[in-house]
């Protein structure tokens, strides 16, 4: 199942003058053949004394196709105070196999082992006969302020329920998945997605994004170069988020037909995107970005001919590919907070981390547009 909050303006339909054309979801799922599924934990503690807001994210790049093949992939970490898992092999090997997973600081391990299980379960006429590695994409972000993070409350039927639940069409936003207790600007951050179209040569291709926002502080804030931070200095602050103490993971995925190399390069256009709302990567943020690519597709090396073709677009194209990279995090990021509902806190106790009011946001970006363009 996949989780449906309470609808909420997202960014352009609050007016706000996002530059590029997005795809018709304006999602990552906008590419052609990927899904993406949640499952949200909102429940008290066993012993009733905490709460359990937290999840997992699941972001399948070749649905539910049961012939595994390679996905095309670089990563990027702008700061590294952070996991995400299988990045080894990618710098390697340019490619992972199976979902990428997103979830909280400790929910690392039991994501993955559920992350395999269904590697070797739904791949399981290769898994059985053949000698194969599993090393799925696990990522997290820390939810430690609204969630009983330390009762470690996600389990394997949690993440295999977020992976069997990926659809494709438009998707949920805000308090999902693994963005269900993260914080943004102060702010409630969590679950947010974007997209753009890219042509190149008469063709037309699909850039996707999906953050998981839990990061920046309050004064640094922006939105479409509009100080919002500093309007909203005094409004709903919590004290234990005085410093910069998040992360936020930004997952870039295309059609278009990239080498590893080159998606390496992409993922660290995610770097641009979340400057664009004003962070600028705190010691304690794991600013942890990837690129995938699904075009190429081609069975596992195990099972494929000694000599390979691999199609990709000229260096000279890619411009318009990192402009989309940096305008949909950017964006992706507004989403999430616009979708994001009040919640209470854990650590400390007795306050509301809330979501940002759509129609102040909306005033104050739009107002300050206007006077600037009233002075121009």
């Amino acid at each position: 199942m996949t989780d449906t909050p309470i609808e909420k303006p997202r960014g352009r339909d609050l007016g706000l003058p996002f530059d590029g054309i997005p795809g018709p979801n304006n999602a990552i799922t906008d590419v052609p053949g990927l899904r993406v599924g949640y499952a949200t934990i909102d429940r008290p503690s066993p012993d009733s004394t905490r709460w359990a807001k937290t999840g997992v994210t699941a972001i399948l790049p070749r649905g539910f196709d049961h012939e595994p093949r390679p996905v095309w992939a670089g990563y990027h970490a702008l700061n590294g105070n952070g996991e995400m898992t299988g990045t080894h092999w990618i710098q390697d090997g340019g490619y992972f196999v199976g979902p990428l997973c997103i979830t909280n600081s400790h929910g690392v391990g039991r994501t993955h082992h559920a992350a395999v299980r269904w590697m070797i379960e739904h791949y399981a006429e290769r898994w059985h006969h053949h000698h194969l590695w599993a090393m799925p994409v696990v990522a997290e972000t820390y939810d430690g302020v609204l969630n009983d993070i330390n009762g470690l409350h996600v389990c394997e039927e949690d993440a295999l329920s977020a992976i069997r639940s990926a659809q494709d069409g438009p998707i949920a936003e805000g308090n999902v998945g693994g963005g269900n207790g993260m914080i943004c600007y102060e702010y409630k951050g969590g679950t947010g997605t974007s997209s753009r179209r890219v042509e190149v040569d008469g063709d037309t291709y699909t850039l996707g994004t999906l953050v998981q926002a839990n990061h920046g502080i309050r004064d640094w804030w922006q939105v479409l170069g509009v100080p919002i931070g500093r309007q909203l200095a005094s409004d709903h602050r919590i004290p234990a988020l005085d410093s910069e103490r998040g992360s936020i993971i930004v997952v870039l995925a295309t059609d278009a037909p990239m080498m590893p190399h080159q998606l390496q390069r992409l993922a660290r256009r995610a770097a641009l995107g979340i400057g664009r709302g004003g962070t600028p990567g705190g010691n304690n943020s794991g600013d942890i970005f990837i690129a995938l690519s699904t075009a190429n597709s081609r069975p596992m090396p195990q099972f494929a001919a000694a000599h390979q073709t691999f199609e990709h677009l000229n260096d000279e194209c890619f411009d318009p590919f990192y402009l989309a990279a940096v305008e949909s995090t950017d964006e992706a990021i507004v989403n999430a907070m616009l979708a994001a509902e009040d919640t209470p806190t854990q650590r400390p106790g007795g306050y509301t981390c809330k979501a940002i009011c759509p129609e102040t946001l909306s005033r104050l970006v739009l107002g300050r547009q206007g006077d600037l363009a009233m002075a121009t």
